[in-house]
């Protein structure tokens, strides 16, 4: 995978939101224009188009170079290959709105919209977690190598990008990646984002602490009260914590069986790890039971908690060996522990994204 840190090409890029648009622009992995905000108009298409085309000619003035594209992260649900915003809710006036095609024909220059998620976990593959990985194994003297990622974010909602082989995996529909719908391990019917979001950690401690869901406090605060930094429910708070990342560990799970990759996790309640990060790798270790009794892993790789000292360690050891070929002298190192790591964003959700929205045009250009 090429490093884009090393590129000079110049790329404009939006952050859009339901209340304003972000406008800046990339180049070699950084912003190169000072970020600057337009109110979206979500309601109004005209007025909020408009506004589009004014944040980008004021970012194309004030770049260093010509930019060669724009590529940015939309609400879904879109057709993003082509371009297309279908009707995210909360930019309500996006109907069926062929926004790539006009932003092209406006600026002469391809564009390229994705999902964030996808974005997200783009820019880990090219510049955060991945290369962190496989930087580690390398000072390690492994010859284990990592290939693929799985990008989730845990925050307003539960969020996935999928990357293979150095290439964004969308789907035929723009629509892979979409961790949110699988299904809750405890309430089968309903999705998983409910038990793995910020909503969530909330829910749960309301009901632990006996209180109604208004009065429950935002993650920071139960993360602190978790750590024993605030006053409140200790043991619920732990509680809550847990329970999200068991629910969210069976759905990553769910995922890595058929990808087989690296997890990265990023989104506002990344920075409470410490608290959900152990019951995500738990679950990824759990084990199903057979009809005889006997009891196997759900996952071929063993999972380890990338955060934690002794579990690093282990990761990156491995099960190196010296392996004689047979009919010949020649020896081959090789590493038998099957395994996958997970851990936190290397560069933070929003530089991620954005890097992974300079990086993706980059790949396409």
């Amino acid at each position: 995978m090429s490093n884009p840190s090393n590129d000079n090409r110049v790329v404009m890029t939006l952050d859009a939101g339901g209340t304003n648009f972000v406008f800046s622009a990339m180049q070699a992995n950084q912003p190169v224009v000072e970020s600057f905000s337009l109110p979206s108009c979500a309601d109004d298409l005209e007025r909020s188009l408009n506004t589009l085309v004014e944040g980008f000619r004021r970012v194309q003035a004030a770049a260093p170079a010509p930019p060669v594209a724009i590529s940015f992260a939309f609400p879904a649900p879109a057709d993003y290959f082509n371009g297309i915003i279908v009707g995210p809710r909360n930019l309500p006036a996006y109907k069926n709105v062929a926004l790539g095609p006009m932003l092209e024909d406006t600026f002469s220059l391809p564009t390229f919209i994705n999902n964030d998620g996808d974005l997200f976990a783009y820019g880990e593959a090219t510049s955060g977690f991945l290369p962190y990985v496989n930087g580690l194994l390398e000072q390690a003297g492994s010859p284990k190598r990592f290939r693929n990622l799985l990008g989730v974010t845990l925050g307003t909602g539960f969020g996935g990008g999928i990357v293979r082989d150095g290439q964004l995996f969308t789907g035929d529909n723009s629509v892979a990646g979409e961790v949110w719908l699988l299904r809750h391990k405890l309430e089968r019917d309903i999705n998983a984002e409910e038990g793995a979001a910020i909503r969530a950690v909330r829910r749960v401690y309301a009901e632990r602490s006996g209180i109604a869901f208004a009065d429950a406090p935002e993650p920071k605060v139960i993360y602190e009260i978790a750590e024993g930094k605030a006053a409140g429910n200790q043991a619920a708070a732990q509680a809550a914590f847990r329970r999200m990342g068991e629910v969210a560990g069976d759905a990553i799970s769910e995922a890595i069986t058929l990808m087989d990759a690296l997890v990265v996790v990023g989104g506002g309640i990344a920075g409470a790890h410490r608290q959900f990060l152990p019951a995500i790798v738990d679950e990824m270790n759990g084990t199903y039971a057979a009809p005889s009794g006997e009891r196997f892993r759900r996952l071929i790789p063993r999972a380890f908690n990338l955060e934690d000292e002794g579990q690093r360690a282990e990761f990156l050891r491995g099960e190196t060996r010296e392996l004689t070929v047979p009919h010949s002298t020649r020896t081959v190192r090789f590493d038998g522990l099957q395994r996958t790591g997970v851990g936190i964003s290397r560069l933070g959700t929003s530089q991620a994204t954005a890097i992974g929205a300079y990086s993706f045009a980059l790949s396409r250009l």
